[in-house]
C-alpha cells in the first residue's frame, strides 16, 4: 500500500460487509474485484459461512453484479476440510451442516457416517434439528473429536438475527463438557490456509475486512497487513475500543480500487 515500501502480491478480502450486504453490492465492490482480476495479482474472497459451495457463492455474487471466479472463493468449510485432510487423511466424520461442508469433506476423501466417526464437524445450517444435535452430543461423549467451522454466534437475515454455528457449538459444549476447535476467523489458521492455497507469503499480502474481532485480528495474527472498511459490523466509533489496530481504516472498498497495483 502507498505508505508501506513492501509490495502487495496477494489480496484476501472478506465478503459480507465488504463486497455485499445480503444480496446488495456495496459501492466499489464490483470495481475492486475487476481491478484485482485485471492486475494479475492472486486473490481470494473469504467467508466464515459454511452453508454454500464456492459455486453457490459465485452465483450469489454474480447476482449482485460481482464476478468472482469459483476458484477465488475460500470458505470456512474448505479450510475445515483442508485441516482435517492434514490432520487425519481419509478419516470419517459426522456432519451437522449443509452442502458447502459435506461436499468439501467428500472432496478430500472423507467418509460421512454416524457410526464411530473420527470427528463431529459442526457447520452452519438453516435447519438445525434436535435429532442431529443429540446425535452429535452422543458421538462426542463416545470419543469423537469436536470441530466447528466458525465461532460466529449469530448471522443476519432480512427478519433479524439467526443463531449460527457458535451458538449451537455452545449448546453441544454445555451438554458434553467438550469445546470444539474452531477453524474459521478469528483463528489465523483460516488466513494461513488461504495463503497456502495461493502459495503466497504473509509479508506481501493484505487482508480486507469489516470486523475488528474476526477479520482484522486473524489477519494480524497471521502476519498480514490489514485494512478495515467501515461498511459492515465494526462502526468507526468502536475501533478505539480494541487493543490492536488495522494497518489502514477506510470508509469503503471503493477507496481501495486505485491502490490495486498491477503485478510486476
Amino acid at each position: 500500500m502507498s505508505d508501506d515500501p513492501r509490495p502487495v502480491h496477494t489480496w484476501l478480502t472478506d465478503m459480507d460487509g465488504v463486497l455485499v450486504h445480503e444480496e446488495e453490492p456495496i459501492a466499489g465492490g464490483p470495481e475492486f474485484i475487476e481491478a484485482l482480476k485485471g492486475s494479475g495479482l492472486r486473490f481470494l474472497v473469504l467467508t466464515n459461512n459454511s452453508i454454500f459451495t464456492p459455486r453457490d457463492l459465485r452465483a450469489r455474487l454474480l447476482g449482485s453484479g460481482i464476478d468472482v471466479p469459483e476458484e477465488a472463493i475460500w470458505t470456512s468449510a474448505l479450510a475445515t476440510a483442508q485441516f482435517l485432510a492434514d490432520q487425519r487423511p481419509h478419516g470419517s466424520a459426522y456432519v451437522v451442516g449443509e452442502a458447502g461442508l459435506t461436499s468439501a469433506l467428500h472432496d478430500i476423501g472423507y467418509v460421512l457416517t454416524d457410526r464411530n466417526p473420527d470427528y463431529v464437524v459442526l457447520g452452519e445450517t438453516r435447519t438445525y434439528s434436535f435429532e442431529s444435535i443429540t446425535r452429535a452430543i452422543r458421538l462426542i461423549e463416545a470419543g469423537a473429536r469436536f470441530i466447528a467451522t466458525n465461532p460466529d454466534v449469530s448471522g443476519p437475515s432480512p427478519a433479524g438475527s439467526l443463531p449460527a454455528t457458535g451458538s449451537v457449538a455452545a449448546l453441544i459444549s454445555t451438554a458434553t463438557g467438550r469445546s470444539p476447535y474452531f477453524i474459521g476467523k478469528p483463528n489465523p489458521l483460516m488466513m494461513r490456509s488461504a495463503l497456502n492455497r495461493l502459495e503466497a507469503h504473509s509479508e506481501t499480502t493484505v487482508m480486507v475486512g469489516d470486523r475488528m474481532d474476526t477479520d482484522i485480528i486473524s489477519g494480524l495474527e497471521a502476519g498480514l497487513r490489514t485494512v478495515l472498511v467501515t461498511t459492515g459490523s465494526t462502526r468507526p466509533e468502536d475501533i478505539e475500543k480494541f487493543p490492536y489496530r488495522p494497518t489502514r481504516i477506510l470508509d469503503s472498498i471503493a477507496d481501495l480500487v486505485e491502490l490495486v497495483q498491477p503485478a510486476d
